[in-house]
């Protein structure tokens, strides 16, 4: 096993003082219009972060600082949703929160600008944590409708391309079929159906309490007690065959595409040192994390970049990793970047992906990083790697070791 080189370790990792994972844990992902679109985005959030503080029974107090993610920063989820989350799990003000947005990748970069923080000695420990209510909030929501993101300047530079046509033009330069995404796109619902099957879920999900709303999305005044992703659906290879590509003669369907969803997660980060006096048994520590950029035309190849420059960064093989987390934002996106790093694919999204379980954006990453902490230890395996895609062209990449 390779270990994290010392030419970019922080001062407390030179010291042997490692930056651990103390705990994670994440809400049930939520379908569409499904049964998380109830809650308010800042109670489901509170809900998260009160859970993980119960677990680890630290003080909120003492957390240094709250970074949260979220990508539709409108509506319910503005006015910094991390801050209003923390207030609203009613713990103590001192504790100064902050809401980040790098697209999907948000809430992964919440984490690693959480881990910056604790790595760098401003705080002790902190909450890298994200949400999104996709239902309530829809993509899009955070501007007025003809408005541009890409104006005449930026494409003097770059083709401006949605994630759709990434998704496409990925296929096309990866000579990608509508078989082989089909092929994944099952893969995924037959892993999550498993996952659930044998519980494997147990040790990260928090149940949540969400008010009911009837077919014209007002409150009935009865609760549902949220245990389950709600996204996983009967597939057969027949089925998805029989579906329209979601760009004309296109690959991907509805079926190799991630679900629009509801959800959030929470990640408490800690020197090891500190987690050692409270007498704290941590479930990971962090190697290495970065956001990199990738060409914004194809889009979403950030996985790739990500991935390769973690692993020269820390002298590692793709050999090394044990579990990998990947957003299935679509098939090509995985399958791209297989073939580009060649990992053992038994260990790639073995509880399912996005596809199955859905992607609630700026929820996402903080989702991944607690199902790769807590697969490690149900599967006693010992190196991990979560990566994304973003909006704009940007990539994820998070390496941790299970303590």
């Amino acid at each position: 096993m390779s270990r994290a080189s010392s030419s970019h370790q922080s001062r407390a990792q030179q010291s042997g003082d490692d930056i651990v994972i103390v705990d994670a844990v994440r809400s049930p992902v939520g379908r569409r219009s499904g049964d998380l679109s109830g809650i308010h985005p800042s109670d489901l959030l509170s809900d998260v972060l009160t859970s993980l503080m119960e677990r680890t029974e630290v003080d909120p107090g003492s957390i240094g600082q709250v970074v949260g993610g979220c990508v539709s920063q409108a509506g319910e989820q503005t006015a910094n949703i991390a801050r209003n989350a923390w207030l609203g799990a009613g713990f103590p003000l001192s504790v100064a929160s902050t809401t980040v947005d790098a697209q999907c990748g948000s809430s992964q970069q919440a984490i690693t600008l959480a881990y910056g923080l604790v790595a760098s000695g401003v705080v002790d420990s902190a909450i890298g944590c994200g949400v999104e209510s996709m239902t309530r909030n829809p993509m899009g929501s955070s501007y007025k409708k003809g408005q541009r993101t890409a104006t005449a300047r930026y494409k003097e530079h770059y083709e401006y391309t949605t994630q759709f046509q990434g998704a496409e033009l990925m296929a096309k330069k990866w000579s990608i079929s509508r078989q082989e995404c089909d092929a994944f796109g099952l893969r995924s619902q037959h892993n999550a159906a498993r996952a659930w099957e044998e519980d494997r879920f147990a040790t990260q999900i928090v149940h949540i309490d969400a008010p009911a709303l009837d077919d014209e999305g007002k409150p009935t005044g009865e609760v549902r007690h949220v245990t389950r992703d709600g996204g996983m659906r009967p597939t057969t290879a027949e089925g998805l065959a029989g579906l329209k590509p979601v760009l004309e003669g296109g690959v991907h369907t509805a079926g190799a595409s991630s679900q629009i969803s509801d959800g959030a997660g929470a990640v408490m980060l800690m020197r090891s040192s500190r987690a050692a006096e409270l007498g704290l048994a941590p479930l990971a520590r962090i190697v290495d994390t970065c956001l990199v950029g990738s060409d914004p035309v194809l889009m979403l190849t950030g996985p790739i970049e990500a991935t390769s420059y973690l692993l020269e960064r820390n002298g590692m093989q793709m050999s090394d990793i044990d579990i990998v987390e990947i957003n299935e934002a679509f098939a090509s996106v995985v399958l791209a970047w297989q073939r580009e790093m060649n990992p053992d694919p038994d260990g790639v999204n073995p509880n399912g992906g996005a596809i199955a379980l859905g992607h609630p954006l700026g929820g996402t990453g903080s989702i991944l990083l607690t199902k790769a902490v807590h697969e490690l230890h149900r599967a006693d395996r010992n190196i991990g790697l979560v990566t994304m895609c973003c909006g704009g062209g940007l990539g994820t990449g998070t390496i941790i070791e299970r303590l």
